[in-house]
């Protein structure tokens, strides 16, 4: 069979697995589950490639509800990743009912594929993207280390083949205080919530000398318990995010002087804590990138290679692109105007369109592992621009 008719097949798979696909995105759509508690999703993903040929490991990386399904022995070792955690009080507010279904679809799909060329096709399952930098995890902990490449697709807006993130690392917040009564002797109290709230006041003066990709934002979660008592503590959490890792690195120190000139000026004592899990950037692999436009090309949808308008956001497939050659590409569900992490696009991950976008991903993703199995020559250019811009 030639690489065309093969592509076709692989395509024709996916549509025949039409209505399971669906299913499964909606059921995972329905019961949204948040960060490390994916169990139901994870059950689900790790049966349906259980039941279509795959060997499953579950718990991998001592994660409970990360997996990893193989099919297929030797190179390319090509993963297509899956997540499917949700949005506290959103739901599927960033589509990962989509991306889950759509990962399995293909994996079971390019079965085809390695079944005539040979490699290795692996759906790797990889809980708490949005809180708590799950891959970020199995990557220190060595899930990737094997792998030729990696690939993954994420609803939204517009259709691109590469995705532009930021660098970010999470950072919370203490100040401690002394509580006093606020009408009677507020003379003897000192104010931990005003400490917080000068350090917001000098962190909305650094963002005019910062760079335009550049982000800081934060919230208060601790601000006192009653108006009549000085408060005598306060906490926040904030994220820091920059285009690049050394950036970041200047950025947060920076960021930390003002909560330190804050303590200086109110006599709180300052705590603070970096998250242990920093995200990275994203390295779009170009020519992996470029393969994956001209298969979603040939499905009717006019896929840019970028977009210089797109948003810019911070995920931990950009830890995994550090590692090996790998894209994170978008596909359209919803128009322009709807926002991600909205209740919009909650909808429009359970939506027609949503459906649509998964497909496509989908046959994308599985077309675009025929051209690696079968053409070596292929593999051999996307290493090699993954070492020269390493």
């Amino acid at each position: 069979m030639d690489i065309e008719n093969l592509k076709a097949s692989v395509t024709g798979e996916i549509d025949a697995r039409y209505h399971q696909l669906t299913e499964l995105s909606l059921k995972i759509h329905s019961s949204p589950e948040l960060g490390f508690k994916e169990v139901k999703a994870a059950a689900w993903l790790t049966q349906y490639l259980e039941e279509n040929g795959f060997s499953i490991e579950r718990g991998i990386c001592e994660l409970p509800t990360a997996f990893r399904g193989s099919y297929g022995r030797g190179k390319p070792a090509i993963a297509i990743l899956a997540e499917y955690d949700a949005l506290p009080n959103l739901g599927h507010a960033c589509g990962h009912n989509l991306i889950a279904a759509g990962a399995v679809g293909a994996g079971v799909a390019s079965k085809l594929a390695i079944d005539q060329f040979g490699g290795s096709i692996l759906v790797v399952g990889t809980p708490a993207e949005e809180l708590y930098g799950g891959k970020a995890i199995m990557a220190d902990r060595g899930a990737f280390d094997n792998l030729d490449m990696a690939m993954m697709v994420h609803p939204g807006a517009h259709d691109t083949a590469t995705t532009q993130t930021l660098a970010c690392q999470g950072l919370e917040v203490e100040f401690f205080g002394k509580a006093a009564h606020a009408a009677a002797n507020p003379e003897a109290g000192i104010n931990a919530l005003e400490a917080l709230l000068n350090s917001f006041a000098a962190i909305n003066s650094l963002r005019q000398h910062i760079r335009d990709k550049a982000r800081i934002h934060g919230i208060i979660t601790d601000g006192g318990e009653a108006a009549n008592v000085v408060p005598a503590h306060s906490a926040g959490n904030f994220i820091v995010r920059a285009e690049d890792e050394a950036y970041l690195d200047e950025l947060k120190e920076r960021v930390i002087n003002c909560f330190i000139g804050a303590a200086t000026a109110s006599g709180a004592r300052l705590e603070y804590r970096w998250a242990g899990i920093r995200y990275a950037p994203l390295r779009n692999n170009l020519t992996l990138a470029r393969l994956f436009r001209q298969n979603m090309q040939s499905l009717g949808r006019k896929i840019k290679l970028a977009d210089p308008s797109q948003d810019f956001g911070s995920t931990d497939m950009g830890n995994v692109s550090q590692l090996v050659p790998s894209i994170h590409p978008r596909v359209a569900i919803a128009p322009a105007e709807v926002l991600v992490h909205s209740p919009q696009f909650t909808e429009a991950a359970a939506s027609e369109a949503g459906i649509k976008g998964l497909l496509d991903a989908a046959k994308a993703l599985a077309m675009t592992v025929v051209d690696l199995v079968a053409n070596p020559e292929i593999v051999i250019k996307i290493k090699e621009e993954f070492v020269q811009h390493k």
